[in-house]
C-alpha cells in the first residue's frame, strides 16, 4: 500500500482509482483547493457537481474539469452565508441528481473583519460551519442512497486557535478576534465530523475532517500584510518551538495547491479509512489527539463526543431545524 505525506499531489493519492460511477459534490468548486479536487476526481471518471456561490464561476470552472477531463459536470448555486440559499440549493440537488457518494464541504472564509451573514451569524462560524451543516443534513437522502458514501469536512490546523464558545458562537457578547473565529470554525468542523460519524456510521455513511496544510490561494483574500508576516513568523515560532520539544520534525512550510487537495482526496477513497471515520487528518494520515504539539496533531476539545453533541444541539437551534437519524 503507497503511503503518501506532506508532498504528495491529489493524482498522486489518486493513482489506479476508478471514480467510474461515483457522484461527488464539491462546495466552493470553482477555485483553490475545491477546482483541483474536483479536477483530480474528473480525472479518474467521477461524476462532479460543484457548488459556489457565482453562477458565472460555476460555469466556466465546470467548463474547464470536463474539458480537461472528458467528465461529466454540473453544477450548483449555493451561497453557504444563507441558509435560504443552502435550502433552495438542497431541494435542487434532490431532484435533480440520484444519489452523492462523495460530499467534500471545501468552501470556507478565513480571517475577515467582524461580519454577519444573512441570518446574522458571525461569518465564519455561520459560513465554514453553520451552512455546511444544515447543507449536509438536507443532502442526506442522496448520500443515503451512495455506494460506501464518506462526507469530508475541510478543517485546519487554525482549529489550534480555540474552541467552540457554546455560550457565544456569534461574538454577541465578547470582542471579536479574526484569528479566535476563524479557530472556533474550524473546530466546529471537526466536532460536526465526531457528531455525523456517530449518527450516521451504522447506515454506512463514514465522516473525516481534513487540514489541507498551509497554501497560498484566495481562501487568504482577507489577509492584510501584516497577517501575512503574522502568520509567517508564528509559523517559524512553532517549528522551532516543535524541534526544541522532541515533538517532531520542522514544519516544512507552504503546501502548493496540488499538494493541499491531496489529504481531501485521500480521506475520500482511501481504502484503509474504510468504515471508519469520526477523524482529523493531516498530510494524507490520520492524526493524533495532541494538546501542546504547535505543528500538528488534533486538539482533544475538537473530538471530545460531548462537545461534539453540544454542538449539534446548538446548530439545529441555530438554523431552526432538527434531524433525527
Amino acid at each position: 500500500m503507497a503511503t503518501f505525506g506532506f508532498a504528495s499531489t491529489a493524482d498522486e493519492v489518486l493513482k489506479g482509482k476508478d471514480l467510474s460511477g461515483k457522484t461527488v459534490l464539491v462546495t466552493g468548486g470553482y477555485s483553490g483547493l475545491g477546482m483541483e479536487t474536483a479536477r483530480a476526481m474528473a480525472a479518474k471518471g467521477a461524476h462532479i457537481i460543484l457548488s459556489g456561490r457565482d453562477a458565472g464561476k460555476l460555469v466556466e470552472a465546470g467548463t474547464e474539469i470536463a474539458e480537461a477531463a472528458g467528465a461529466n459536470v454540473d453544477t450548483l448555486v449555493c451561497d453557504l452565508a444563507s441558509l435560504d440559499s443552502v435550502r433552495a440549493a438542497a431541494k435542487e440537488a434532490n431532484e435533480r441528481f440520484a444519489k452523492i457518494d462523495i460530499l467534500i464541504n471545501n468552501a470556507g472564509v478565513m480571517a475577515p473583519p467582524l461580519g454577519r451573514t444573512k441570518d446574522g451569524f458571525e461569518t465564519q462560524f455561520g459560513t465554514n460551519h453553520l451552512g455546511h451543516f444544515l447543507l449536509t443534513n438536507l443532502l442526506m437522502p442522496l448520500l443515503e442512497k451512495g455506494d460506501h458514501p464518506r462526507i469530508v469536512n475541510l478543517s485546519s490546523r487554525g482549529h489550534h486557535f480555540d474552541q467552540v464558545h457554546f455560550d457565544d458562537p456569534n461574538y454577541e457578547k465578547r470582542e471579536y478576534e479574526k484569528w479566535t473565529g476563524y479557530g472556533q470554525s474550524k473546530t466546529a468542523n471537526i466536532q460536526f465530523t465526531v457528531g455525523l460519524e456517530h449518527r450516521m456510521a451504522d447506515k454506512g455513511i463514514h465522516a473525516y475532517a481534513v487540514h489541507p496544510g498551509g497554501i497560498q490561494t484566495n481562501l487568504g483574500r482577507h489577509m492584510t500584510e501584516e497577517d501575512v508576516a503574522w502568520m509567517m513568523e508564528r509559523i517559524r515560532k512553532n517549528a522551532e518551538q516543535a524541534g526544541t520539544s522532541g515533538v517532531g520534525a520542522a514544519a516544512p512550510g507552504f503546501k502548493t495547491v496540488p499538494q493541499g487537495a491531496a489529504t481531501s482526496c485521500w480521506a475520500a477513497t482511501a481504502e484503509e479509512l474504510e468504515g471508519a471515520g469520526g477523524v482529523y487528518c493531516e498530510d494524507c494520515h490520520v492524526a493524533n489527539q495532541d494538546d501542546e504539539n504547535p505543528i500538528g496533531g488534533v486538539r482533544s476539545y475538537a473530538i471530545d463526543p460531548e462537545n461534539a453533541e453540544k454542538l449539534w444541539a446548538l446548530s439545529e437551534r441555530l438554523v431552526g431545524e432538527t434531524f433525527a437519524y
